[in-house]
C-alpha cells in the first residue's frame, strides 16, 4: 500500500463539514479556493489579484501550517459536477432543466461569464474570446504549483449545454465526442504544449 494515493473531497453538509486544509501528510485535497478564485479572476472580478498569487503559487495559507507540501493542494478547475471549462465561458446560469428537478438541482454560484450570449452562438469574436479564456483557464491550471486535475473533455472544448449537474445524463449532454473541429483541435493541442512543459520545467513539479 506503499503508492497508493489518498485524495480527498473535502467538504460535506453540517458546520465543520468544509475542512479544506486539516487532512494529515499524505492526502491531497481539492482546492475548492482555488477553483473559485482562478475563475473570478480570469472573468475580471476586481481585487483577486493577491489571492490569485497565493493559490498560483500552492496555497501555502492552507497547507504550510500542518508542514504540508505544495502537492497537497489539488488543483481545479473544473470537476465531474458542475460546467465543464467551455461553459464556464459560455452560460452565466445553469441550465438543468433536462435533469427534471425545475433547474433547483446544481450550484447556482459559479463564477462564469458568456460573452453577451447564453449559450452557443456563431459570433466569431465570442468564439474567440471564449477559447482564448479556455486556454488561460489551461494555462493556469497546468502552470501553478500544486497537483493539478484535469476534467475529462476540457482539453476539446466539450460542452454539457450549461447542465451543471449532470450526472444522470447519460446521453449526448455528458458523452464526450472526439470528431474535433478546428478549435477543439487547437485546445487540445494547447493543452498537449502545457503538459509537455510542464513535466520538463523541475520548477513547475515542485513539492515543498
Amino acid at each position: 500500500l506503499s503508492q497508493v494515493k489518498l485524495i480527498a473531497e473535502p467538504w460535506d453538509l453540517g458546520p465543520d463539514g468544509y475542512q479544506l486544509g486539516h487532512f494529515p501528510n499524505g492526502w491531497g485535497e481539492w482546492n475548492g479556493q482555488y477553483r473559485d478564485t482562478m475563475r473570478a479572476f480570469w472573468k475580471g472580478d476586481d481585487g483577486r489579484l493577491g489571492e490569485f498569487a497565493t493559490r498560483f503559487s500552492g496555497s501555502a495559507d492552507l497547507f504550510r501550517a500542518s508542514n504540508r507540501v505544495a502537492g497537497s493542494s489539488v488543483n481545479f478547475i473544473t470537476a465531474h459536477d458542475g460546467f465543464t471549462l467551455r461553459d464556464i465561458v459560455s452560460y452565466l446560469d445553469k441550465h438543468n432543466e433536462a435533469n427534471g428537478e425545475g433547474n433547483r438541482d446544481g450550484h447556482g454560484d459559479n463564477h462564469t461569464v458568456n460573452y453577451g450570449v447564453e449559450g452557443p452562438t456563431d459570433d466569431p469574436d465570442i468564439e474567440e474570446l471564449r477559447w482564448r479564456h479556455q486556454r488561460n483557464l489551461m494555462a493556469t491550471l497546468l502552470l501553478s504549483i500544486g497537483t493539478p486535475m484535469v476534467l475529462a473533455g476540457d482539453e476539446i472544448g466539450r460542452t454539457q449545454q450549461g447542465n451543471n449537474n449532470a450526472y444522470c445524463q447519460d446521453n449526448e449532454v455528458s458523452w464526450i465526442d472526439w470528431d474535433l473541429d478546428d478549435s477543439a483541435a487547437g485546445m487540445l493541442e494547447h493543452t498537449k504544449r502545457l503538459i509537455t512543459l510542464r513535466a520538463s520545467e523541475p520548477v513547475l513539479q515542485r513539492q515543498a
